[in-house]
């Protein structure tokens, strides 16, 4: 049975699951992404629920379920999508460079990657300043995401030298984005500004840390030595005694 409207328009229990159906996202797990990152430049994030994004996103909550176990999931794969599209735009345009500039002109295609989100990051970094929990989660998928802008600016991230120059970088990107957040100029002139004296407060970080690396690496070489000299020697006597020795 189908109602009459004014324009002469027919509804009927079909029609409209049909234009239900027809407002349902494609990918549901992008509209989940989308649909979390808007709350949160909304609200303050401990007042989103699993249902409210699920709302925003025009799903149902066993959708969200099928594709997030969390909301802290959904961050994990809003990191991953920023660093998609950050490795998807590296080229070659800067081979040759010095590494600081390198990795300057990969951070800024990330912040630039992010500005579509911008106030829903501002709402999750200040959830982090609230919560220190939140703030050891964030700091694990930030540390992750900085490996591989490192690596896309071709610095190597392997070794104890390694693991410094991406939790360093993880604490510079967390002091960069409070200045991104407030710049207001389209050219980013501050946040450009903060990203390059990080850069070369963290340069000579580990340049200090490498060449404390090479001084100690005989020292190791040494002490390693020694520690192989004092391990006791088989005493073949007892072996030659035992019924399996010559076996």
């Amino acid at each position: 049975m189908s109602d009459q409207h004014e324009g002469g328009e027919k509804t009927d229990a079909k029609g409209k699951r049909a234009k239900d159906l027809k407002t349902t996202p494609k990918d549901p797990r992008e509209a989940i992404v989308e649909s979390l990152l808007e709350l949160a430049g909304e609200r303050e994030w401990d007042d989103i629920t699993i249902s409210d994004v699920a709302t925003r996103a025009n799903l149902s909550l066993s959708t969200f379920r099928e594709y997030f176990p969390s909301k802290g999931a959904v961050l994990s794969v809003f990191f991953r999508q920023i660093d998609k599209k950050v490795l998807d735009a590296a080229g070659d345009d800067l081979v040759g460079e010095p590494a600081k500039e390198r990795l300057f002109d990969v951070l800024m295609r990330r912040l630039d990657a992010l500005t579509p989100y911008k106030l829903g990051v501002e709402g999750v970094y200040d959830w982090t300043r609230r919560d220190p929990v939140a703030a050891a989660a964030i700091n694990r998928l930030t540390v992750n995401s900085m490996r591989f802008m490192l690596e896309a600016a071709a610095i190597d991230t392997e070794g104890p030298v390694g693991a410094i120059k991406l939790q360093g970088l993880a604490l510079a990107w967390g002091r960069i984005l409070p200045v991104w957040f407030r710049d207001k100029d389209t050219g980013l002139a501050e946040t450009m500004a903060a990203l390059d004296r990080e850069l070369t407060r963290g340069e000579r970080f580990v340049a200090r840390a490498e060449d404390l690396g090479r001084l100690a690496a005989p020292l190791l070489t040494l002490t390693r030595s020694l520690f192989e000299r004092r391990r006791p020697a088989p005493n073949r006597d007892e072996d030659e005694t035992k019924p399996d020795a010559g076996a």
